[in-house]
């Protein structure tokens, strides 16, 4: 049996990651390339002249111009952080390299940290995946579905009312044999208002949807994207129908993954964050080598968010 592409890939080793990023000099070497590729620019002045210097083990720089000081992380995503660079950089490569995702919990005990460290150091990278792919546009053939996080509770409701159920919606770009290409999750209602404004942010022309007969996917007509629907009978049958091949498996593979790694969360609260970091994890799942490097670079050019914001409930994509 040939062995799955995806799966098999040659990855970022550890004693890799450990050569490339494994001391804060090898760290800091990489974020000033990324920041400040042609040298150092001052935030504040915009003036290139600067002077160095360390402050409890971190390099802060000193404008010559208007004597602004800042470190590395200044004006990123990371600003505020104590943890030494190495540790972050760990960090996003566990949360990249992983199977299936990796739990503040996990994180805790692999970087000997407090569990409210790991877990803001988590959703702060996952904050990143998030923004990354907000802007991600689906083209072509596009399979969609309704899906949920969470269960009914026992002795509830059940079905779509359950008030422990989160609605989202899972979209599959695929080739024209149905092969998935990248993706697109995003926490939503299933109402024609809902996905109209989803088909407005998320797809491009010229596409064509293809769904099932729940009729909020009928708002894509008003949007300029082609719309084709199968009736099904839905259960089983519904999953096997070879027109959401694509989108199927996804979704069975985001349950898994989440079911196995993460015994409870916020689903209404942070449903869209873990969301997120599975699609962009999906999105980049022929990168495994990469992944880090384009993570990271992306992490540093992501604007501070206070925690008071890391802790606030996720806007959908």
């Amino acid at each position: 049996m040939a062995q799955n592409r995806v799966q098999y890939q040659k990855g970022l080793s550890m004693p890799e990651v450990f050569d490339r990023f494994g001391s804060v000099q090898q760290c800091e070497e990489r974020v000033r390339a990324w920041r400040w590729p042609s040298g150092f620019v001052c935030p504040r002045c915009e003036q290139t002249g600067q002077s160095e210097f360390r402050r409890h083990d971190r390099l802060y720089f000193q404008c010559s111009s208007c004597r602004y000081q800042c470190s590395l992380v200044s004006g990123t995503i990371f600003e505020s952080s104590k943890l030494p660079l190495p540790r972050w950089f760990l960090a996003m490569h566990l949360m990249t390299q992983a199977k299936n995702n990796v739990s503040a919990l996990e994180l805790k005990r692999h970087l000997g940290v407090s569990y409210p460290t790991a877990w803001l150091l988590k959703h702060k990278i996952m904050q990143v995946m998030v923004l990354r792919e907000a802007q991600r546009q689906l083209t072509g053939r596009v399979e969609i579905d309704d899906a949920y996080l969470g269960g009914e509770v026992r002795g509830g409701k059940a079905g779509r009312g359950s008030p422990n159920k989160v609605p989202f919606v899972a979209a599959v770009q695929t080739t024209e044999d149905a092969k998935p290409v990248v993706m697109c999750l995003s926490q939503r209602p299933f109402t024609k208002e809902s996905i109209q404004a989803f088909a407005e942010k998320s797809l491009a022309a010229p596409a064509t949807l293809v769904s099932d007969g729940l009729g909020c996917f009928t708002a894509v007509h008003g949007t300029g994207i082609l719309h084709e629907h199968h009736i099904t009978s839905g259960g089983a049958s519904s999953a096997k129908h070879p027109s959401f091949q694509a989108v199927n498996t996804a979704l069975g593979n985001i349950k898994t993954s989440l079911s196995g790694t993460y015994h409870a969360f916020a689903f209404k609260k942070y449903g869209q964050r873990y969301l997120g970091q599975v699609q962009y994890l999906f999105n980049c799942r022929y990168r495994l080598r990469s992944i880090l490097i384009r993570l990271a670079r992306d992490a540093f050019q992501t604007a501070p968010r206070p925690i008071k914001t890391t802790r606030s409930a996720e806007a959908a994509c």
